[in-house]
């Protein structure tokens, strides 16, 4: 990957095909637990992180709070998805952003690692993988990946309004 930089008022990064593959195999993932019936993903705790309870300690309140907001918040995240995957290249390449789609890719790939961290018990003092042989190792190469991406995306738009380029 070589990372987001600022390109005028756009931010650009490029995508290796492998990359880009990865990407596209995570949006499909996110959006099928998205677009699940929630019976069926009721008790997955990436569902409960990617939609948190607005309140934990009244399951009356909560209820309530989920009732009125989740179904904003889960078309918000497919607006997002939607936008994250029209920007993707297939078979890798440049990505191209500006100020809006740069935010949906922000969010997204926050929901991404934050899937993905959930599923692997990352906790603040997980490190990168040494070895990428097993399973778990790739998974977790994948998550220290997305935080790289999601890094330079950060950085690009931090520069932009900083006026740097």
């Amino acid at each position: 990957m070589k990372p987001f930089r600022r390109r005028g008022e756009d931010v650009v990064a490029r995508l290796e095909p492998a990359e880009a593959r990865i990407m596209g195999l995570l949006l499909d993932q996110l959006e099928q637990l998205l677009t699940a019936d929630a019976d069926d993903v009721r008790g997955d705790p990436v569902v409960a992180r990617l939609l948190p309870e607005g309140h934990r300690g009244d399951p009356e309140l909560a209820a309530d709070y989920r009732e009125m907001t989740e179904s904003a918040l889960r078309s918000g995240k497919a607006d997002d998805l939607a936008t994250v995957r029209a920007g993707l290249p297939p078979d890798g390449g440049a990505v191209r952003l500006d100020a809006d789609q740069a935010g949906a890719w922000l969010r997204t790939s926050n929901d991404l690692r934050l899937a993905l961290g959930t599923r692997l018990g990352i906790e603040e003092d997980t490190e990168p993988p040494e070895d990428l042989s097993s399973e778990e190792g790739q998974q977790l190469a994948v998550y220290y990946w997305l935080t790289g991406l999601q890094g330079s995306l950060v950085d690009a738009l931090v520069a932009g309004r900083a006026g740097r380029r």
